[in-house]
């Protein structure tokens, strides 16, 4: 048998009709898993509503804390570490508050790289390099969404490979390469259009009209020096952020 339910009810009958009450642990342990899992996804069900209303909904923090809880009563080091994911994805994505999210992404991290799961570090890291990007720290950013990116290659993930890429051709225009901003935008309007991914789609409309817009401060600047050029490309790129939408 094994459904923890239908378990537990024979482990209630063993000790009610028998006295035997070796089971009960067992299955307050196999329930206490069902209650991790129950937690996580009522969670994510409700962040979706978020994505379709923008309200915020006051027990979605609540449930994926508690399923880290459990997780982490049970010793499940990965459970530990998706919950921990979504604790910070909240924070990041709904709160808009990355100083609270980076501690859970962090531990997170910890938890997750031991298990091998390649595409769920990948959400692990895409959420740190959002939080470097916000932060300022581009090349830190650029490493960590670049490693996320190999991960859903290997994994197979268009769309979460789009995602990533919009992300990539923001910073490459804060960093001034204008050139490799395009391919990355060409690719990611490929991917995203080829998986059906419509609002990573809608996303490379808007890094690709602030592309064309930093092109043209270039453009209409024209500096004299290759000292003022400098200047000028960095001021001109240094206005994209990141979306910071979860994918």
């Amino acid at each position: 048998m094994d459904d923890p339910i239908e378990r537990a009810k024979l482990f209630y009958e063993q000790m009610a009709f028998a006295g035997d009450n070796s089971g009960l642990a067992i299955a307050e342990r196999e329930l206490d898993g069902v209650e991790a899992a129950l937690a996580l996804a009522r969670g994510r069900v409700m962040h979706g509503r978020f994505l379709e209303t923008q309200r915020e909904d006051p027990h979605e923090l609540a449930l994926f804390e508690r399923a880290a809880e459990l997780f982490r009563a049970l010793g499940d080091g990965r459970g530990e570490g998706e919950a921990l994911l979504w604790v910070g994805i909240f924070h990041q994505f709904i709160r808009h508050d990355n100083a609270a999210a980076v501690p859970a992404l962090e531990r997170s991290r910890q938890l997750v790289e031991p298990t091998g799961d390649g595409l769920m570090l990948s959400y692990v890291l895409r959420h740190l390099g959002i939080a470097e990007h916000a932060g300022g720290r581009l090349d830190t950013a650029r490493h960590l969404l670049e490693e996320s990116t190999r991960l859903r290659r290997e994994a197979g993930m268009p769309a979460g490979v789009a995602a990533n890429l919009v992300g990539l051709a923001y910073i490459a225009l804060a960093q001034g390469r204008h050139d490799e901003a395009a391919a990355i935008v060409a690719e990611a309007g490929d991917l995203a259009a080829a998986s059906g991914a419509h609002s990573i789609a809608r996303q490379v409309d808007e890094v690709n009209v602030a592309r064309a817009s930093a092109t043209h401060s270039l453009t209409a600047s024209a500096p004299a020096s290759a000292a003022s050029r400098s200047a000028s490309s960095s001021s001109a790129a240094a206005s994209p952020g990141p979306p910071s939408a979860v994918k």
